[in-house]
């Protein structure tokens, strides 16, 4: 399910909460997902890195501030044209 929220990023957070109940919230997109990691809303990242280097595109980290955001590595499957990065973020400094 879908529902697009104008008023905010901490009001779509509110109503994905109210919405998913007990179950995860994904976040698709650089922008929103710097919001939220940002303001420490986000418990779990999954990265999927092509094996490939682009000489142009959009940072997916750039605007997130100066802390550190620590990450711990929960699982990391390679395969010949992907890397799948699953992380916990343990805590901004």
């Amino acid at each position: 399910t879908f529902i697009f929220v104008t008023e905010g990023a901490q009001a779509a957070l509110d109503m994905a909460r109210e919405e998913a109940g007990d179950q995860d919230i994904m976040l698709m997109g650089a922008d929103i997902s710097q919001q939220y990691l940002k303001a420490g809303a986000v418990d779990f990242m999954t990265l999927h890195i092509a094996n490939v280097l682009l000489g142009a595109g959009r940072p997916l980290f750039a605007n997130i501030g100066s802390d550190q955001i620590k990450l711990e590595t929960v699982r990391a499957v390679p395969t010949p044209t992907v890397t799948h990065m699953q992380y916990r973020v343990v805590q901004s400094t």
